[in-house]
């Protein structure tokens, strides 16, 4: 039976579009709706308990809206609120996270490098990641403060994108890691430079093809998949359409049915 609801995808911003484009490559017929939470972009500067609240009124509005399935295409809201998101929504949730096992097993020289927020670095979700798989090989943790953001504005190359990556990836390189994970969504639209700077030797690993197998697990096994064809794709904003759109747009490779959404966190009284 086919099902004709979206798969609801959410980002603090235009970072999970990378999840959701190899979700169209894996899946082409399904129905997508994305909300970029960019009136909250990034995620991994604020406190756990906000991203976590953020996650929660978000995920409950991609349900109200027919969401069949939710991804969390943040590494950063996985880590707040995965728990939390599978015990209130009545729909399957995804979630993401670095992909340390892959990484730890694809290493020549154990040695590893995680590139993350600092948010999904310091969360739980992602200490356990490193105790279960990695496996006494070295896994670097390394935050990437104002990556995002860069990415958010647009920056895909050049140099002010160089610059960056060349002081973030600095202890990487001083660590001779030769596998680096991408534990944020934002970071496989700069993996190009990434490259350039770490070097052709230096592997990256990315999560977004294994979330998209899963997602088509999930929806074969629950009997939730759509009827053939052309899948649709449509964009939910927080924040302002016209300075998201050309970025969207550009990532997306075609222009992108975009909207504004009011997603409206619970106000605190006191």
């Amino acid at each position: 039976m086919a099902v004709m609801g979206p798969v609801g995808i959410f980002d603090s911003g235009v970072g999970g579009l990378s999840v959701a484009r190899e979700i169209r490559r894996e899946l082409p017929s399904e129905h997508l709706l994305y909300v970029a939470d960019t009136a909250y972009c990034p995620y991994g500067d604020r406190p756990v308990e906000e991203v976590r609240e953020r996650a929660l009124v978000v995920a409950r509005h991609l349900q109200a809206a027919g969401a069949k399935v939710v991804i969390v295409a943040c590494n950063t809201a996985t880590g707040a609120a995965l728990e939390d998101l599978r015990e209130t929504l009545t729909i399957p949730v995804i979630g993401l996270e670095p992909a340390v096992k892959t990484a730890v097993a694809r290493t020549r020289n154990r040695r590893v490098g995680v590139m993350a927020t600092a948010g999904t670095l310091r969360s739980e979700r992602f200490a356990r990641l490193v105790r279960a798989y990695g496996d006494g090989a070295l896994v670097m943790a390394q935050p990437c403060p104002g990556l995002v953001d860069l990415i958010e504005q647009g920056h895909f190359d050049g140099d002010v994108l160089i610059a960056r990556v060349e002081e973030l990836t600095q202890p990487l390189r001083e660590a001779r890691v030769d596998t680096v994970v991408l534990g944020c969504t934002h970071y496989p639209f700069v993996v190009e430079a990434l490259q350039r700077v770490l070097g052709p030797s230096v592997e990256i690993v990315e999560s977004g093809p294994a979330i998209a197998r899963r997602l088509g697990h999930v929806l074969r096994e629950r009997g939730l998949g759509a009827a053939p064809g052309p899948g649709s794709f449509r964009v939910w904003t927080t924040g302002e359409p016209g300075a998201v759109q050309p970025v969207v747009n550009r990532l997306w490779g075609e222009a992108v049915d975009l909207d504004r959404v009011a997603i409206e966190s619970p106000r605190r009284d006191g």
